[in-house]
């Protein structure tokens, strides 16, 4: 296969299972396979369902990810939070266009500025165990498969349908509204990321069963502003002035915080 249709079925294709394959490790991350009692093995699992991604971050998502439900928006430990320089810089149409492009580069290293944290044995193992895969994917099927598989990734965590989520989520088209759902038909493939003022209310609900919680709690969901598009929720980003990456509700720390 030619290098430009690798590209292309890695975005039109790859993308899609790479991205969905992330909000898996989402769902590992909250203990959702095998349950709160059996900790250790969701880690496991997870760093298994990390492999066709092509970079370890199994354990360091699980790390950070529990900060942000604990800490929401809490300046220096959510480092779902852009950085000063992200929101200083990326304010034009131009310069939005390619923080969307780049946001998993953003979001793999913004962690390290923000909020570093000590190594922990299974991010070890977790990098170990990725990059023997990747060695064996490269030894047995060539350059162009290890490429597929990490240019589906980066194409698939930017400017990709999916990745509407990153924004949709707690970035405040609406001032007052910090949290907001997406119900559109793309939560077939994300686990159901999309009902997130479900899911922040009750993180410890699969996904699978957030519909039955908006369901049951009509009367407080149905009347929140919601969305249904992610990919308008790009274009409106990136078109609209008012928007950047400094619409985000920050707090300041309390200082007991307890950390992951």
């Amino acid at each position: 296969m030619d290098w430009k249709w690798v590209i292309f079925w890695a975005y039109v294709f790859g993308s899609c299972i790479n991205h969905s394959m992330t909000l898996a490790i989402h769902e590992i991350s909250h203990n959702f396979a095998f349950g709160h009692h059996k900790a250790l093995w969701n880690r496991w699992f997870g760093m298994f369902a990390n492999l066709p991604i092509g970079v370890p971050y199994s354990i360091s998502f699980k790390r950070y990810h529990m900060d942000h439900h604990r800490y929401l928006g809490a300046d220096g430990i959510d480092v779902d939070i852009p950085t000063d320089f992200e929101g200083w810089f990326f304010c034009t149409t131009f310069r939005k266009f390619i923080w969307v492009l780049l946001q998993p580069l953003f979001y793999a290293f913004r962690p390290l500025l923000i909020n570093p944290k000590p190594i922990s044995y299974l991010e070890i193992i977790n990098t170990v165990a990725q990059i023997t895969f990747d060695i064996i994917v490269y030894y047995f099927l060539g350059i162009k498969s290890l490429v597929y598989m990490l240019a589906a990734s980066l194409l698939g965590l930017g400017l990709h349908p999916i990745s509407g989520h990153f924004i949709a989520e707690h970035y405040m088209f609406l001032k007052g509204h910090e949290t907001y759902s997406y119900y559109g038909p793309l939560n077939l493939l994300t686990f159901n990321v999309g009902y997130h003022n479900e899911h922040h209310d009750f993180p410890n609900v699969p996904g699978k069963n957030l519909p039955l919680v908006r369901k049951i709690a009509a009367e407080y969901y149905d009347n929140l502003p919601h969305y249904n598009s992610w990919v308008r929720v790009l274009y409106d980003f990136v078109m609209d002035d008012t928007i950047s990456p400094y619409s985000r509700m920050k707090r300041h720390p309390k200082g007991k915080e307890v950390l992951e």
